[in-house]
């Protein structure tokens, strides 16, 4: 049998580089300690502020101020009325719709009270009581009940109505408001 000779570990050919230590497998959590540790701390804290003050600004400019009670009418009957035809074009909800009356949510009308009082009851004394089950007419009735509330209560010297129009809640069709210059340019033609 013939054996080859083994190679001693320490010798290695001359054509191969020696290999690079491993680089370390755990890194400090805390930075060096120094003078120039306490710069790049504040630094750090620096950009993280300026990042998040970026961030509230570009990504949620609508939270700059509270909401007033008008805007939250006026969010509120648009909530509403985005609703009321979801329910009216809805398949499961059509035939629940039958029994709602046509209403035109107009929070600068001072009919708006009334007409939302009237329809609030025909929601909640709805006559088919699957209807008043569904989670939609669930929906509309709490939105209807909170808009309702507002206006009625919380808001109740805030809201300013510009018109006094019944039929415009009921018809969508609003007469124009003419103010007092005007009409007495259209009385002198």
């Amino acid at each position: 049998m013939m054996t080859t000779p083994k190679r001693s570990a320490s010798t290695s050919s001359p054509s191969t580089p020696p290999l690079p230590p491993p680089p370390p497998l755990l890194k400090p959590l805390c930075p060096p300690r120094g003078p120039d540790s306490i710069s790049l701390l504040s630094d750090m804290k620096l950009g993280l502020v300026t990042l998040a003050c970026v961030f509230r600004f570009f990504a949620c400019p609508s939270d700059c101020a509270p909401p007033t009670c008008y805007s939250r009418a006026l969010g509120l009957s648009a909530e509403v009325m985005t609703l009321l035809d979801r329910i009216h074009t809805s398949p499961r909800t059509i035939t629940c719709a039958d029994v709602l009356p046509v209403i035109f949510l107009d929070v600068h009308n001072s009919c708006v009270t009334t007409k939302l009082r009237d329809f609030l009851y025909v929601v909640l004394n709805h006559p088919d009581p699957t209807c008043r089950q569904l989670p939609r007419m669930v929906l509309l009735k709490r939105k209807v009940q909170n808009l309702h509330t507002i206006i009625t209560r919380i808001c109740y010297r805030d809201l300013v109505f510009f018109s006094d129009d019944c039929e415009a809640i009921d018809t969508g069709h609003v007469r124009p408001h003419y103010a007092e210059d005007r009409l007495q340019l259209l009385q002198e033609d």
